[in-house]
């Protein structure tokens, strides 16, 4: 079976990483050389990190990267694809404008999944003239390690599209939940109100960021607390998704915070910038450095 992957940066790069280590012959498209080359290496270092790990022997991570090629013109990426899934910028214009490239390139029969967190799949697949073969196939980050896939189905998705990508996610040993097309889906329609108000409470200098974070850490159970998350996934990706919940769903709660606002329009994007709620090494997304102390809870 032969996988298309739109996008080679932080989600594209990890859903080509799964599909090429379980077996799967991955045409892995961005725009240019550059950019294929990061993600390449991006791959390289995580099945690396992996080997080191003991979860993965040589000859398996030198299979992995022999079933990956790298294309810069979509035409030619997506010939002979049986399933297409796009992990380009969370941005709808351009999500429409490669859904309709994807209709007049891609086999007639190939499915064409998004990974987009939060836009609508039935817009999506309305951009196409096989909206019954567009469904959502949402990653979580990072993909070579988190279990779920969030499976969208839109308004005219078929039961068997549904059916083969669910059976698809279970072979890459993931978890696939199917819901269905409603803003923000399951995962961020919950998960965002919470990063947007651990924001509002330090707007509103309730607390400080290494506070808020120590207390859905240890209170709450939670791995990694809101504003860090909030900086891994990324500010503008956490401002653009409770945009798409505000407008869709019509209710103040979703309104993003207005420190959040003004961090974005700062460039202060967290981890992909090294400055957000925390600093962070440069060249680094593992390694905080310490809270970002402009905060101090009192804004």
């Amino acid at each position: 079976m032969q996988i298309a992957v739109i996008g080679s940066g932080t989600m594209g790069n990890g859903i080509a990483h799964v599909f090429a280590q379980h077996g799967f012959a991955v045409s892995l498209i961005d725009v240019n050389q550059p950019a294929l080359d990061r993600g390449l290496a991006t791959i390289t270092k995580n099945l690396d990190r992996q080997l080191a790990k003991g979860t993965l022997a040589e000859t398996d991570k030198a299979a992995t990267l022999g079933r990956l090629r790298t294309f810069t013109a979509l035409a030619e990426g997506v010939a002979g694809a049986d399933l297409v899934v796009e992990a380009a910028t969370e941005n709808e214009a351009l999500k429409l404008q490669i859904f309709r490239e994807l209709d007049q390139h891609a086999p007639a029969s190939a499915i064409l999944a998004s990974n987009t967190s939060s836009i609508s799949i039935t817009k999506i697949a309305a951009a196409t003239q096989r909206p019954a073969q567009v469904i959502g196939m949402h990653f979580m980050n990072p993909v070579p390690v988190m279990q779920l896939v969030e499976v969208i189905r839109g308004y005219a998705t078929s039961d068997d599209t549904t059916r083969r990508v669910m059976e698809l996610a279970r072979q890459l040993g993931k978890t696939p939940t199917e819901v269905n097309d409603y803003p923000g889906f399951v995962a961020n329609r919950i998960l965002m109100p919470m990063i947007n108000e651990a924001i509002i409470s330090l707007f509103e200098g309730v607390a400080g960021v290494e506070e808020i974070d120590t207390v859905m850490k240890l209170g709450m159970a939670h791995p990694m607390g809101p504003l860090q998350l909030a900086d891994f996934i990324g500010l503008d990706v956490c401002l653009a998704i409770l945009r798409v919940l505000h407008e869709g769903l019509g209710q103040p709660k979703y309104a993003p915070c207005p420190l959040l606002v003004n961090m974005v329009q700062a460039g202060r994007l967290g981890v992909k910038s090294g400055e957000g709620f925390y600093q962070y090494t440069p060249g680094s997304k593992e390694l905080v450095v310490a809270p970002n102390r402009r905060f101090n809870g009192f804004n």
